[in-house]
């Protein structure tokens, strides 16, 4: 089973749903980088199950950090991350241990691992597991974070119900719009069509999906590398592995298909303003070209499909058998995971991000120190952070990120 990712940084994950934790560990983190517990709790809320639209199964996800953070920095051994498993009830699943859940990895998984499996609410198969993945994303989100990297999603469409797309002309207001949304969606008309279409599939014992639209600026130009290792190679990677996730683009995405290359292309033009002086005014290509960052804001579309687990009576196997069997879901299952999803996927994006930044700054710096002489198209992403104890600099670079060319830019795609 693969269970750890990464190049220089590197994220294991491990547990089951109905087990006794779950959690994660971060190793390759450099020592000194500040922690803050009272963010990473917030990020651990966005995920928590709320009212009638999310399960019923209330974990409360109190992260205990067993090592690698000392006096609220990282330490520069391993962050071990766990979260007790507290309101199981695995008895739900009894029925179900012979019987083939449709949509869920049960067939698959008694394949691979020879019915050795923990079968119990998907086992490590379930999206519980992606709670460990928050909080170590929320560690490599805080140093992004310090950097000027900001990254938000909204849901852009739930069923058939679409959410205005972010304004590019007016990009930091909708990120930190976005950011302050418990549902995530800009318009608040569409939020509570969307509030209302989860509780009627919810009452008739269904469920929705959607597309999330995430969107990441700050990056300086020049973070990836070309085919394997690509920036859209390294992320859809990490969000194919977020459970439920059936569909990822980056920027138009399958929309580019349908254009003359004239209109796909992304004209380049000036703009003194800004760190390299260079932008595009438009952003089709999703601020990626050659698998590497332009310096444009990256934007993602990740497909999040319906939750399996419906309550409505579906066809099935019994495997002792090999006969037909009328099956139907009992226990508590989300109608809808998309806006506890948002978190998560911006979770493994900055995970995904931290590394390419960090393999890039290792990279720079094999280079600097053979006397290779360096173009500063950005400025350089240093990860020696333990030299860092203040973020205002880094702030203040995001702030005048935005040149009057680049909002011109923005208006007109938009």
């Amino acid at each position: 089973m693969s269970d750890t990712f990464g190049t220089l940084l590197k994220l294991t994950i491990f547990g089951e749903s109905h087990g006794r934790a779950i959690g994660a560990v971060l190793t390759g983190l450099p020592a000194g980088l500040p922690v803050d517990m009272d963010r990473l709790e917030q990020d651990m809320d966005r995920r928590r199950a709320k009212g009638r639209i999310s399960t019923q199964r209330h974990e409360p996800d109190q992260v205990q950090v067993l090592s690698g953070v000392f006096e609220g920095r990282t330490a520069g051994t391993a962050v071990t991350l766990m979260i007790e498993n507290k309101v199981q009830r695995p008895a739900d699943y009894d029925q179900l241990k012979y019987r083939l859940r449709p949509g869920h990895a049960d067939l698959a998984a008694f394949a691979r691992y020879n019915g050795c499996q923990d079968y119990r609410g998907g086992g490590h198969f379930s999206g519980r597991i992606t709670a460990g993945l928050v909080a170590a994303g929320s560690i490599c989100r805080q140093v992004l974070a310090n950097h000027g990297i900001q990254i938000a999603s909204h849901i852009e469409q739930l069923h058939k119900i679409r959410d205005r797309d972010f304004d590019f002309a007016h990009l930091d207001e909708d990120i930190a719009l976005a950011q302050s949304l418990e549902f995530g969606v800009l318009d608040p008309q569409k939020s509570a069509d969307m509030h209302s279409l989860i509780e009627e599939a919810a009452s008739q014992g269904d469920s929705v999906g959607g597309v999330l639209e995430t969107v990441v600026t700050g990056l300086p130009a020049g973070i990836g590398d070309p085919f394997f290792d690509s920036v859209e190679s390294e992320l859809a990677h990490l969000l194919f592995s977020v459970p439920a996730v059936k569909g990822v683009s980056f920027g138009a995405g399958f929309a580019l298909a349908g254009l003359y290359g004239s209109q796909a292309n992304d004209p380049i033009i000036p703009d003194p303003a800004l760190p390299g002086g260079i932008i595009t005014a438009t952003n089709r290509n999703g601020g990626l070209n050659g698998g590497l960052t332009n310096g444009m804001p990256v934007i993602i579309h990740t497909a999040v499909k319906p939750t399996p687990s419906i309550y409505k009576v579906q066809d099935s196997v019994d495997f002792r058998t090999g006969k037909a069997v009328k099956l139907q879901i009992t226990g508590r299952h989300d109608p809808c995971i998309i806006h506890r999803a948002r978190i998560v996927i911006e979770s493994a994006v900055a995970f995904g991000l931290l590394d390419l930044l960090m393999v890039r700054d290792a990279q720079l710096k094999l280079g600097q120190d053979a006397g290779v002489p360096m173009m500063d198209t950005r400025d350089r992403f240093d990860t020696n952070l333990a030299r860092e104890h203040e973020s205002g600099d880094a702030a203040a670079r995001s702030e005048t990120a935005i040149s009057p060319t680049a909002d011109q830019a923005r208006k007109e795609q938009a």
